[in-house]
């Protein structure tokens, strides 16, 4: 997130974007509508100062974004009592959930399944896949709080590409593009990220073998832990806990307007 954040200050000066580090964490702004303009890791290197808090709110504020924060359940306590009181409301729940590293050799993929990784050429293609599919969400379990203008999501993604491990996959079924997923390697943790699969190809085995060739990758790279960010109760929950992922923490999403 950070990474991202300051490849988009140099990329886009002129939207103030910025990356502070706050209380273990990091406040990140891109551009106005940005899913990157957010405040996480808080607590996890104990109490958040207050004087700390009020200049990163200032910086949204002028911004004219509202402050969104990633709230872990493991934080430290009083972070939370400190957002309460200067009126930062709950939004929604995220899951954070992980698994040790190697893995068993993945299975072999349905017939006419292939994934390969998708080069900076290809780059097009694979965000509208990835896009469309995230406009057409499975509806099972607790609905998204987030959506965000295309144009803003190329952005993000044009950012996420310059950080350092960073890497993007195709899906082809039957030699057509049928799902789209990310990952990033660095140091000794893959965080798998970025993953859709169009509508028509879905429950045909391409999020469960983009998931596999992802984690077989990350092994061989000598990664040790492999992590991913999930609605709570979602199919892509359901999926990746077949694939050996276990809760870690629950993330509550708080929010104060400017």
């Amino acid at each position: 997130m950070s990474d991202s954040a300051t490849a988009a200050a140099r990329r886009r000066p002129a939207t103030g974007a910025f990356a502070t580090p706050i209380a273990g964490g990091f406040a990140t702004f891109t551009a106005p509508g940005s899913p990157l303009n957010k405040v996480a890791g808080l607590g996890f290197a104990g109490a958040l100062d207050p004087g700390e808090l009020e200049g990163v709110e200032r910086a949204y504020a002028e911004r004219g974004v509202p402050v969104r924060v990633e709230l872990s359940c493991l934080a430290d306590p009083g972070v939370g009592a400190l957002l309460t009181r200067r009126g930062y409301t709950l939004e929604n729940f995220e899951n954070v959930l992980g698994r040790r590293l190697p893995t068993d050799p993945p299975k072999a993929p349905p017939e006419g399944l292939v994934v390969s990784e998708s080069p900076a050429e290809e780059g097009a293609v694979w965000l509208d896949l990835v896009i469309t599919g995230f406009a057409s969400p499975d509806l099972q379990g607790v609905p998204s709080h987030e959506s965000f203008p295309r144009e803003e999501l190329e952005s993000v993604m044009a950012d996420m590409a310059e950080a350092e491990g960073f890497v993007r996959y195709l899906a082809r079924r039957g030699g057509a593009p049928a799902g789209g997923a990310s990952m990033r390697l660095f140091e000794g943790i893959a965080q798998l990220c970025g993953a859709a699969t169009l509508p028509e190809h879905r429950r045909q085995g391409v999020q469960s073998t983009l998931l596999a060739t992802r984690l077989e990758i990350a092994s061989r790279a000598g990664c040790d832990v492999a992590v991913v960010t999930t609605q709570p109760g979602s199919k892509s929950q359901e999926n990746i806990q077949k694939h050996g992922f276990e809760l870690l923490y629950t993330r509550a999403i708080l929010v104060r307007e400017p």
